[in-house]
């Protein structure tokens, strides 16, 4: 933690995704432990499939928690917003339904009043984040947006934090870089 407190400055909030890899009870001592290095949120302390142990946790720790990236449809994001397991749901449309299911996931977290978050993929949720009722964050994964970048024109490049899409390019704003994509073609 102190690592990474240094390598972003006192200002930037700092957040920690465990990947569903802790016990309730190993969530929450590590939650009081990041609260005192100014951690914000935390994603995934416990299984998003544990929706008991996630509000526990949820209700124990002084950092927002984040979860629902492993949401494939309307019934699971309703079924965490229902047992009050999350302050930011997530939804990634690469896994939900696509874009029309990630839409219904931010209608959800919008109507229960809970910050809605994009898991990955930024050039397609950075997009898709215009037309949300509301969202809090692009989870900007520097190795999803590489790769964006290495075969797509008009993948969004963060400024200044924020990632803005071109509105002058259609659809997702993309256009595939056939000559660079060729040398990944396997078939």
């Amino acid at each position: 933690m102190v690592v990474a407190r240094q390598a972003i400055g006192p200002s930037a909030e700092l957040f920690v995704d465990a990947n569903g890899a802790y016990s309730a009870r190993q969530a929450i001592a590590l939650g009081e432990r990041f609260s005192q290095h100014g951690v914000v949120y935390f994603e995934e302390p416990v299984s998003s499939d544990h929706l008991e142990q996630l509000a526990q946790v949820r209700d124990r720790i002084p950092m927002a928690v984040a979860a629902g990236e492993y949401g494939y449809d309307p019934w699971y994001f309703r079924a965490m917003l229902s047992a009050r397991a999350v302050d930011v749901l997530q939804a990634d449309a690469t896994r939900c339904l696509g874009l029309t299911g990630w839409l219904q996931a931010a209608e959800l977290a919008w109507a229960a009043g809970v910050e809605f978050s994009a898991h990955t993929a930024p050039s397609v949720h950075a997009q898709l984040g215009c037309v949300a009722p509301a969202i809090a964050h692009v989870e900007y994964f520097y190795d999803h947006a590489r790769i964006e970048q290495l075969f797509f024109d008009g993948a969004p490049q963060p400024v200044n934090g924020n990632l803005q899409p071109d509105p002058r390019r259609p659809g997702l704003g993309l256009e595939l870089k056939r000559q660079d994509a060729e040398r990944w073609r396997i078939a």
